[in-house]
């Protein structure tokens, strides 16, 4: 009897688009480091697998919004990476209203721990009681879900979330998994990627012609609140003239497959 391997268990994950612009969105996007095993050296949103620390029940005190389990702790996990790879914060003080955000002065103090939260030595949620903040989790929008082929070695659960950048806050990348960050409108960053200035992979492309063709922060807000999430997790379909790597044409993007060999070079870690 053929012996069939089981795929990897896929990580929940947490992608976050900051987004900012208002009718003309500009997303930011942040150049993975080379030394990093997955799509280094790409243009990627923030974000990175769920930690232990993002799931400790302790959140529901420290977060607004009414989330439990998963979806409490890849909000969190979210929140986590985007502190650690741009350093905004979505965060507010307990003390402040509803809907209001921490200012750069806030993240300028904060900073130092970038590093440290990222290596797991110190807690995101202790990070977040020693300073009586509490972070913004109703504020995501959910975007999209993606999950890894089960043929890939290395799979996430990835759930795509959009939000709006806390105005006075602006993202430095952390030197460590992100050697840059940068402002753009979609149409930019998809045209660096054509000219071949810049490493896009599959999913990260596509929800950058998604948000183009959205074109604002209202339309990405409203689209998302109307559309049931599809989730995304591509099919390898091989014929006659070659391997194609197929979604569903429910989850509403420009195309439904892709040559896989072009999908795998792009995926493939590239060493400089």
């Amino acid at each position: 009897m053929k012996d069939f391997k089981q795929p990897a268990p896929a990580r929940l994950s947490s992608t976050i688009l900051l987004l900012r612009g208002g009718e003309d969105v500009e997303v930011l996007m942040v150049a993975r480091a080379y030394e990093i095993d997955f799509a280094s050296g790409a243009y990627v949103f923030p974000g990175g697998k769920v930690s232990d620390d993002d799931r400790q029940e302790a959140w529901k005190d420290y977060s607004d919004g009414n989330f439990d389990g998963d979806e409490l702790a890849v909000r969190v996990g979210g929140v986590r990476e985007v502190f650690e790879e741009s350093g905004i914060l979505l965060a507010r003080p307990r003390a402040s209203a509803h809907g209001t955000h921490v200012g750069q002065d806030v993240c300028d103090r904060l900073a130092s721990h970038r590093a440290s939260v990222d290596r797991g030595e110190e807690s995101f949620l202790e990070l977040m009681k020693a300073n009586d903040l509490i972070v913004c989790l109703d504020d995501l929008v959910p975007y999209a879900h993606w999950i890894t082929p089960e043929m890939m070695p290395k799979r996430f659960d990835t759930r795509f979330f959009a939000v709006e950048t806390p105005e006075g806050q602006h993202a430095v990348h952390d030197g460590h998994e992100t050697t840059a960050a940068v402002w753009a409108k979609p149409g930019e960053i998809l045209q660096r990627g054509r000219e071949g200035k810049a490493t896009i992979i599959f999913p990260t492309r596509l929800n950058l012609e998604k948000l183009e063709d959205l074109g604002s922060i209202e339309a990405v807000q409203s689209a998302c609140a109307s559309e049931a999430k599809v989730t995304v997790m591509p099919k390898v379909e091989r014929r006659e003239d070659g391997a194609f790597l197929v979604i569903p044409k429910e989850a509403g993007y420009r195309v439904t497959e892709e040559i896989f060999e072009s999908v795998e070079k792009a995926t493939a870690a590239r060493k400089g």
